[in-house]
C-alpha cells in the first residue's frame, strides 16, 4: 500500500509562513482538508504535487523524496486545480487524447483509458461535444478525468465543488467515493458536507498548520458537551449571535431555535446536542473573542 508521508512541512514567503511545520502520513482513502480561505490549503497541496517547493521539512513517497522521484512520482500523481484550464474548442474525448499524448501514454492504450474514463464520470454520451458548451459540473467531472490519466494512485483535488449545484455535488461526491479504495485522495475544501460523507479521515488547518487531524467519530469527540441548543425570544436572538458562536438558527413556533458552539453552557434552559462535522469546523474556525 502506496504512503505519502509530510515530515515538518513549511513554505516561507518573506516573513509569511504560509504552510508551518505539517506532519502527517496517508495512505489509501479519502482525505478531507477543511480550513477558510487563506488556510494555506492551496499551497499545501501544490507542494505535494511538487509544483512549489517546501522551504523547510520533506515529502517522501514510499520512503522517497517526491523531488527526487521525477517522472516515476508524476506517473503516480493526478491533480484537478481550483482553476483547472482546458481548451474551449476542443471536444472531451480530444481534449483528453491531447492530455494523454503530453503523458506520453501510448496512443492505442490512450484510447481505451479515455473511453473507459468518459464512462467513469458520465460523460460519455457527450465525449464529441466542445467543452465550451459545457456546464460547470461537467467541466469538472472531466477535470477528474485528466487527473486519472496514467492510473492515478494520488489524486489532489483543490475545491473541486466550487460553483456547482447540489445535485453535481452529489454526483461528485460518488465518483470520487468509488475512486478511493486503491488511491490516496486529498480533497481540499471549506465546504464541510463536501467531505462529511465520504472523507475516511478528516484534516483541520488554519492559519498555515494543521490544528487536528482524525477519522469523523474521533473529530465529533473532540466538541461533544460544547454543542448547544435552546429557544430564545427574536428579540434575544441577535445578542446571542454577537456572544457566540450559532451553527444553525430557525424560527419556530416557540420561538427561535439556537445550536450554539461554546465551551461554556450559554444559558440554564441549554440541552446538550450531538455534534456534527459543521459543528467541529465552526468550533475551530469561531470567530476570535467568542465563547
Amino acid at each position: 500500500m502506496l504512503e505519502l508521508k509530510l515530515e515538518k512541512v513549511s513554505k516561507v514567503y518573506g516573513s509569511k509562513r504560509a504552510v508551518d511545520g505539517i506532519d502527517c502520513s496517508l495512505s489509501y482513502g479519502v482525505y478531507g482538508l477543511l480550513g477558510a480561505n487563506g488556510a494555506g490549503k492551496t499551497t499545501l497541496l501544490r507542494m505535494i504535487c511538487g509544483i512549489l517547493e517546501a522551504t523547510e521539512g520533506r515529502i517522501t513517497c514510499e520512503g522517497m523524496e517526491i523531488r527526487k522521484m521525477g517522472a516515476r512520482y508524476r506517473r503516480l500523481l493526478g491533480y484537478l486545480p481550483q482553476n483547472f484550464g482546458y481548451y474551449p474548442e476542443f471536444t472531451a474525448r480530444k481534449f483528453l487524447l491531447y492530455l494523454a499524448a503530453l503523458k506520453a501514454i501510448p496512443r492505442e492504450e490512450a484510447s481505451e483509458k479515455v473511453e473507459e474514463l468518459l464512462q467513469l464520470v458520465d460523460l460519455e454520451q457527450v465525449k464529441d461535444k466542445k467543452i465550451k458548451t459545457f456546464s460547470g459540473g461537467m467541466v469538472r467531472r472531466l477535470g477528474i478525468a485528466q487527473a486519472l490519466l496514467g492510473d492515478s494512485e494520488i489524486l489532489i483535488l483543490d475545491e473541486p465543488t466550487a460553483g456547482l449545484d447540489p445535485k453535481e455535488r452529489i454526483r461528485f461526491r460518488n465518483i470520487i467515493s468509488a475512486l478511493s479504495k486503491e488511491r490516496i485522495i486529498i480533497l481540499s475544501t471549506h465546504i464541510v458536507s463536501d467531505v462529511e460523507y465520504i472523507a475516511d479521515k478528516i484534516l483541520l488547518m488554519k492559519d498555515g498548520r494543521l490544528l487536528s487531524a482524525g477519522d469523523i467519530g474521533q473529530m465529533l469527540e473532540q466538541v461533544r458537551g460544547k454543542v448547544w441548543e435552546c429557544c430564545v425570544r427574536p428579540e434575544e436572538a441577535e445578542s446571542y449571535q454577537a456572544k457566540f458562536s450559532v451553527s444553525n438558527l430557525r424560527n419556530t413556533e416557540q420561538g427561535v431555535k439556537l445550536r450554539i458552539v461554546s465551551n461554556v453552557c450559554p444559558l440554564p434552559e441549554a440541552v446538550p446536542a450531538d455534534p456534527d462535522l459543521e459543528d467541529v469546523y465552526l468550533y475551530y474556525f469561531r470567530e476570535v473573542g467568542k465563547s
